[in-house]
């Protein structure tokens, strides 16, 4: 049995991204429910709304779930930490911050803890800390990202060689083949957020999944580089308003309110593309469909199954 579904009492060996606030609990449940592990987005939601959320996802599943925490950014930190045992949370990922002062507290009540992490000196840290889990992401993936830039393909197998832990792989991952070869280069697992989102039970503005369907391999745009904040968005009116701002010397203050939640519930939730930004990763030009949850999975797995009988029929293996 693969060691990621073992400890985390899945089907399949694929997580669901946090997604900030657009992170929802239809979707989170029916990630579970097929056989992956849903992941509730804490994002800067204040801890009643994250508390609604919890209530609603146990009330759609019985399966395991996962609560994603961004630690610098979540304005109830300690609250949130504490709706994890109210509620019985058993899988709790860490992100945008130190996870240093939570993982003790989480794991003695018998927490699964994941760590996302875009280095292997961050990846090591995190094991030393007593993480179970560690999610390296890529810079192919959606929204904020390291400054590193490193990819998924050369971080992956340089992290799975530095940590004795199971590996989760994000960032450019969409399909059965990405998974597959994901395996290959030694992690346990993918993590995906852009693909659910084309997915029927995302709930976002039917625009946001159209522009997903329409984008290419050089549809995402990298914006934030010129102050440090690194975010790779869906290409559109609004992230080229974004790039004039960076280009006429945008103060911190200024980006961060102008790619805040509320600009990005704008884009994707309420459809107003002019006015908020889309997170999207680079796996965005390879969805041409929408599908259920349920048969994304089932088709990935199938696929990935038929890429590697056919590899090992080849002459190649």
């Amino acid at each position: 049995m693969n060691i990621l579904c073992k400890k985390l009492k899945t089907r399949y060996p694929i997580i669901q991204g946090g997604m900030g606030n657009i992170s929802h609990a239809e979707l989170t449940a029916a990630i579970s429910e097929a056989g992956g592990l849903g992941t509730l987005g804490a994002g800067t939601m204040a801890a009643e709304e994250v508390e609604r959320e919890i209530i609603k996802v146990k009330q759609l599943t019985t399966k395991p779930f996962c609560l994603n925490i961004p630690i610098a950014v979540q304005p109830d930190l300690h609250k949130v930490v504490s709706l994890v045992f109210t509620h019985h949370i058993r899988v709790v990922s860490l992100s945008a911050g130190n996870p240093a002062p939570f993982i003790e507290v989480l794991k003695e009540k018998g927490v699964t803890v994941i760590c996302v992490v875009a280095s292997v000196k961050q990846a090591q840290k995190a094991e030393k800390l007593g993480a179970d889990i560690i999610v390296a992401e890529g810079f192919e993936a959606a929204g904020i990202n390291s400054s590193f830039e490193t990819t998924t393909l050369t971080l992956i197998p340089q992290v799975v060689k530095a940590v004795s832990i199971p590996v989760v792989a994000a960032g450019g991952i969409g399909n059965g083949a990405g998974l597959l070869a994901i395996l290959a280069l030694g992690a346990s697992g993918v993590q995906m957020g852009t693909r659910f989102i084309a997915t029927k039970e995302a709930v976002v503005h039917p625009t946001y999944k159209e522009l997903l369907l329409k984008s290419n391999d050089t549809g995402t745009t990298v914006v934030g580089r010129s102050i440090g904040k690194v975010r790779r968005l869906l290409h559109t009116s609004y992230t080229e308003t974004l790039q004039q701002m960076e280009q006429q010397g945008v103060s911190m203050d200024e980006f961060n309110e102008a790619t805040n939640e509320v600009k990005h519930r704008a884009g994707a939730i309420e459809g107003k593309i002019a006015e908020g930004h889309l997170n999207a990763g680079q796996i965005s030009g390879l969805i041409d469909d929408v599908p259920s949850v349920k048969d994304l999975l089932e088709t990935m797995v199938n696929e990935a199954k038929e890429k590697l009988s056919h590899l090992q029929q080849s002459q190649l293996l």
